[in-house]
């Protein structure tokens, strides 16, 4: 109890201390007087003013129309790399327009040297897409100055959008409907984009003011500059939503009009030879339907029945070492779209040691099985200074893994204080835990800015138990001051004994965890091939809730950024483990109780993304338990066939001496994927995994026939390979399923 009113007190003294005090807010500069389209101040900041337009831009690349012969452009981008201040040194132009249905941006992308653009990426959503010649840009569509939405358009029509919350939390699979079209001219190439009022949420009123800033990537050279002088952050630099200039001269609908309906039907056969009684191609079929609303101009409802979710892709194998749980992210539509909302304590991933209170895996899946939906609702939105949040879905039983029917509930508010802090709370719901028994978990939790980078994030959070158990808590507090030259991060964190959120993720239980982060990395000012040097250390320290200590962590780390994109590291880790009970760590290897302290040495080198062939190589080699262990890792693999087909291999190999016994794992996998139209790819991830002695594909044709519906063609197959000679046959499926998106 002490530790709760300690965090209360925590947070009520950094509601006081987190305004920008000594920092007066810079003024924006008056709008432009037309026909002028932006006016710049002597410290670069600047307003933009969207063009209203009578007829609909006709969306083929080519920027024929008078329109752009007539508006001046916005050009003189100014560089976040590699030179911090420096106008850009390939001429950009852009103009912003709008009409009754649509905002519309367009640009020319000037190139001295075309044939070294990179350009091999069209698929959307695809991280590539951001290593190939790009234009991005944001719309702070409720001119908060900490939230915005984000679009991509790359060289070759390839998209990508998301969302982003505070500057900070990124979610990359909000999938607005919108528009690009590009074409290559002699001396670069262009771009139109088209984003739909109805895909927005914004303030009332037909006049706007919205936050507006762009990004123009030069890919070859490595070069990126925005429409304003922005801080070093590379890429990130476009997510400072409170340095966007003012985009004024909107005039928009009326967004609570939103009427969305998007039937599905689905039909396949599946084998699944685990099943009692085995089953062999069995016939389905079902239908179902989401549905989306705008109550108000802010808040908007999603409804779903029957839903499915045959279309997801599987998830990328890992390989596990430790005596903790592995977290695999969310890939679901319905629970990633504004899934930032749910984001708690400063965090939106549970890869680290930070638990999640929310964790939408949950719904939907016992184990490895999946669990049918029968349906639910969703709310999200804002209510003046307060992002509202609220989902509830009812699941079947499922007989294999016994779990009965559930309601899975949730709800979220979060208050924005001053510039970019907020104070929120989160409490979730389910009628059946793990024990049969009804389960509610809450919690509390705040970020806040303090001046320019330094950051606070703290919560604190209970899952009470029936039988009234003790150290049913989780608390955190962190430091973080993520500058470019200079970084800093300390954080406290304490997961309780029985801290266990039936809705959420929990990596490691019991522990108390202390962690310090330090990083110096100077830029070069004019080396040939050096960009950036990088010297970082870490020290973490985990207890558990008798004071014993489990685990110690010392890292020490030097890298080399090139001004190519490609990076060499190296570093070495001091580790301290102790057991306190026997630990199976591989096949008929167990390690006993007891203290076991390793040192070992990482060196690596990372190819940039943009080229043919990319991915980042390590090899790692030391101490291990009471033996020694050589790691070899391919991660992030890209080869490129063609600009249409590529594969994506990735590796882990791990060679392992103990005293116990060797042992060995082998976990190979690669993504191939051939896209024909930034609509249209068929991809297949096929993986081996020795530690589960599995065999897996996974093949998908998506094709977007319709902005907003989709055709889905899906085969799994799973195969066993501890047997002698080919792999014996587990399960496998094939599924067709078909949307389609009707807007009214």
């Amino acid at each position: 109890m002490n530790v709760r009113w300690a965090l209360v007190a925590l947070f009520a003294a950094a509601s006081v201390c987190a305004p920008w005090r000594g920092f007066a807010q810079a003024v924006d500069p008056p709008a432009p007087v037309a026909p002028a389209v932006i006016n710049r101040d002597a410290a670069g900041r600047a307003t933009i003013r969207a063009v209203r337009i009578a007829t609909p831009l006709k969306m083929d690349g080519k920027l024929d129309e008078d329109v752009y012969r007539t508006t001046e452009a916005i050009s003189n981008f100014i560089q976040v790399e590699p030179q911090v201040g420096a106008v850009e040194t390939e001429k950009t132009e852009m103009w912003v327009f709008f009409d009754k249905d649509n905002l519309y941006v367009a640009f020319r992308c000037w190139d001295s040297h075309p044939e070294r653009e990179v350009a091999n990426e069209m698929r959307r959503d695809s991280n590539q897409l951001v290593q190939n010649e790009h234009v991005s840009f944001i719309l702070d569509t409720f001119h908060d100055k900490r939230n915005m939405y984000a679009f991509n358009v790359g060289i070759l029509g390839g998209r990508m959008d998301g969302q982003m919350s505070n500057e900070t939390q990124f979610n990359m699979d909000f999938n607005p409907i919108w528009t690009a079209v590009t074409s290559r001219f002699e001396h670069g190439w262009i771009g139109e984009a088209a984003v739909p009022f109805k895909s927005l949420r914004y303030k009332p009123g037909a006049p706007q003011v919205w936050g507006f800033n762009a990004r123009r990537t030069v890919r070859w050279k490595n070069e990126s500059s925005h429409i304003v002088p922005l801080p070093a952050r590379g890429l990130s630099a476009l997510a400072i939503t409170s340095l966007a200039p003012n985009l004024v001269g909107l005039e928009v609908p009326d967004s609570s009009r939103l009427l969305e309906v998007k039937p599905y039907g689905i039909t396949g056969l599946s084998t699944d030879l685990t099943a009692n009684p085995p089953t062999r191609n069995d016939g389905t079929a079902d239908a179902g339907v989401d549905v989306k609303v705008g109550l108000t101009q802010n808040l908007t409802a999603d409804v779903t029945y029957n839903t499915d979710f045959a279309q997801v892709e599987a998830d990328e194998q890992q390989v596990n070492l430790t005596r903790f749980s592995l977290f695999f992210p969310e890939k679901r539509e319905f629970f990633l779209e504004n899934s930032g909302v749910f984001a708690f304590g400063g965090t939106a991933s549970g890869a680290g040691d930070t638990p999640l209170l929310f964790y939408s895996r949950r719904i939907g899946l016992a184990g490895s099985r999946e669990v049918s939906l029968i349906g639910g609702g969703r709310l999200t939105g804002r209510v003046g200074r307060f992002e509202l949040g609220a989902v509830s879905i009812r699941s079947d039983d499922e007989a294999i893994s016994r779990s009965p029917a559930t309601t899975f509930s949730v709800v979220r508010v979060k208050r924005d204080l001053f510039r970019q802090s907020s104070l929120g709370a989160l409490v979730t719901h389910r009628t059946a835990g793990t024990g049969g028994a009804p389960l509610t978990s809450y919690g509390l939790d705040g970020v806040f800015k303090f001046y320019k980078n330094l950051y606070a994030n703290l919560y604190w959070a209970d899952t009470p138990r029936p039988d009234g158990a003790n150290r049913t808590s989780s608390y955190r507090a962190q430091m973080d001051y993520p500058a470019d030259r200079w970084g800093l991060q300390a954080e406290h964190l304490l997961v309780g004994q029985r801290f266990s959120p039936e809705m959420g993720f929990v990596r490691r239980p019991d522990m108390r965890k202390s962690y310090l982060y330090g990083r110096f990395s100077p830029r070069t000012k004019k080396h040939p091939w050096i960009r950036r040097y990088v010297t970082e250390g870490s020290y973490s320290r985990i207890a558990n809730h008798t004071g014993r200590v489990e685990s110690t962590a010392g890292l020490a780390g030097f890298a080399i950024e090139l001004h190519n994109s490609d990076r060499i590291s190296a570093s070495t880790t001091a580790s301290g483990e102790y057991l306190p009970q026997p630990f199976r760590i591989g096949p008929g290897v167990t390690l006993p109780v007891g203290q076991y302290d390793f040192v070992s040495a990482k060196a690596g080198y990372s190819f940039g993304s943009q080229r043919k062939l990319s991915g980042a190589m390590s090899l790692e080699r030391g101490q291990f338990y009471n033996g020694h262990r050589t790691v070899l890792t391919l991660g992030g693999g890209r080869v490129e066939l063609s600009p249409r087909l590529s594969l994506q291999p990735t590796a882990s190999i791990n060679d392992v001496h103990l005293v116990q016994g060797d042992f060995r794992t082998n976990l190979l996998g690669t993504r191939a994927t051939y896209t024909m139209t930034p609509l249209m790819f068929v991809s297949a991830l096929v993986q081996y995994n020795s530690s589960t002695n599995s065999f897996s594909t996974n093949a998908r044709l998506r094709w977007e026939y319709h902005a907003g519906s989709e055709l889905f063609v899906v085969y799994n197959e799973q195969r066993d390979t501890s047997g002698v000679g080919a792999p014996d046959l587990v399960g496998r499926s094939l599924v067709f399923k078909v949307n389609r998106l009707f807007r009214f």
